[in-house]
């Protein structure tokens, strides 16, 4: 089973290569339990809303439940980016909510990055976390327009995200890749090891009380029936009893009874290299922790890894019919063929390199690409979620967020505007796939549009009002 779960990512395989972690799965829960909180899920967000309640009530009785192991969803296979990007512009935000709201939501999320710096050294999880920031590169004159912008934005709002417009000559000295014209550079991201950081919190979970079940899947939650009574969940051999249920399943939402429609499961696929050499990295650069992309449509991400390795992801998969997630889904030959063939173009010296590793997985897509953190008093359920791939931090802020609610405290967090936000559901099946599916393909159109027009995307302008900008 260890070798199993190591395959999912490069993060996970380094715990089992290095010792770190056997990856052996904890006991599953085969007798009913009471608790005061029963998180389902755990990953970044159910774990560290257990660790906040821990923290804030020691003493208090947190159960989690997990189908598989602790990071085996998006937390163990992702870009290792704790960003303070929401998927919701801060624009986005302002004509829903209101500017104040939203830069009260940009501050929140930029705090963050810091926080879950400081709360890793706290609890002694090297999660390899290096603060360089995002460079973003504009390698087209197009490109550069949409950097120039961005910055131009950004300065609308005071400046909230301290995005900076570099030369080429100063985005070169943080990325030596090719065809660069300039980037922009935002100081709130650090380089983590996913992998390292979700496991390290299931120990500190574990070590402040509460108690993790793996190989548990929750089958189904219940509502609270009447005032007297606690929501459950029903796993297959056990029920949990509980005055609060959080579900904290992102894409695996969409597997919950009656939750199909909530979120889509998108896939992302990521590769990575070898451990590379000294000369690389004298020309690649990326030497103080840095993140990468560039502006391009269609996402990609990437980062130098502790080990000197890059780890480089992006869209591309196709979003399956009826919201399926499966593990054959997890990997792409065509996608990571391009995402090679993208990554060499940025740094053509890796030509000859070896590609050791080659993983996916799914994320939630919220149908307004607005992340929502939320309580229902009446029903006794809370959840969090919708990141749309932009959770490691986000995921912090929000089980901070749901810690406070849960316990029935009014603070600056439990007012940020994503506190009792709902998105529509998803349209039914087949337009679901279709809509999904379609503005993936708009999004590689709108890169090869700009190729050949050297001007901004039209098809790009269309679909920005359905991608939360």
């Amino acid at each position: 089973m260890p070798l199993e779960y190591r395959a999912l990512s490069l993060w996970l395989d380094d715990l089992v290569a290095s010792g770190t972690d056997d990856l052996v799965p904890r006991p599953s829960l085969v007798v009913d339990v009471d608790a005061d909180v029963c998180v389902v899920g755990a990953g970044f967000t159910g774990l560290w809303t257990a660790y906040s309640l821990l923290r804030a009530v020691p003493g208090i009785r947190v159960v989690v439940l997990e189908a598989q192991i602790a990071g085996f969803g998006a937390s163990g296979r992702n870009g290792g980016w704790c960003s303070a990007l929401f998927p919701a512009s801060a624009a986005a935000l302002a004509r829903r909510h209101g500017r104040p709201a939203a830069l009260a939501m940009r501050q929140a999320m930029n705090t963050t990055v810091a926080e879950v710096g400081r709360t890793l050294a706290a609890e002694g999880i090297d999660a390899r976390f290096r603060q360089g920031g995002t460079v973003v590169l504009a390698r087209t004159p197009v490109q550069l327009q949409r950097a120039r912008a961005a910055v131009v934005a950004d300065a609308e709002f005071g400046g909230a995200d301290a995005l900076d417009l570099l030369d080429a000559d100063q985005a070169m000295a943080r990325v030596g890749a090719s065809r660069v014209l300039g980037a922009t550079w935002t100081p709130h991201c650090a380089r983590v090891h996913p992998g390292r950081l979700v496991r390290g919190l299931a120990r500190a979970v574990e070590r402040r009380g509460g108690t993790i079940y793996e190989r548990t899947p929750a089958v189904r939650i219940d509502r609270r029936p009447s005032a007297g009574s606690g929501p459950r969940v029903v796993t297959p051999t056990s029920t949990v009893r509980a005055r609060y249920v959080v579900r904290a399943t992102e894409a695996w939402t969409s597997a919950l009874p009656g939750a199909r429609r909530l979120v889509a499961p998108v896939y992302s696929l990521m590769i990575a290299t070898e451990p590379l050499p000294a000369w690389f990295w004298a020309h690649a650069g990326l030497g103080a922790g840095e993140t990468f992309a560039d502006h391009r449509h269609l996402i990609i991400y990437g980062q130098r890894t502790a080990d000197d390795r890059l780890a480089f992801g992006g869209r591309g998969a196709p979003y399956h019919l009826g919201s399926r997630i499966r593990s054959g889904f997890d990997r792409n030959e065509g996608v990571f063929a391009a995402l090679r063939d993208t990554l060499i173009d940025l740094f053509p010296s890796l030509r000859g390199a070896a590609f050791t590793h080659a993983w996916g997985g799914p994320l939630a897509v919220p149908r307004d690409w607005h992340a929502g953190v939320g309580i229902d008093r009446d029903s006794g359920l809370a959840w969090a979620g919708g990141y749309v791939g932009d959770g490691v931090g986000a995921s912090n802020l929000a089980g901070r967020t749901l810690a406070d609610l849960v316990l029935g405290l009014d603070t600056e967090l439990t007012r940020l505007p994503w506190v009792g936000h709902l998105s529509p559901r998803w349209e039914p099946e087949p337009l679901r796939w279709l809509g999904v599916n379609a503005g993936l393909r708009a999004m590689q159109a709108a890169d090869a549009e700009e190729r050949l027009t050297g001007r901004p995307s039209l098809a790009a302008r269309a679909f920005a009002p359905l991608l939360g900008r």
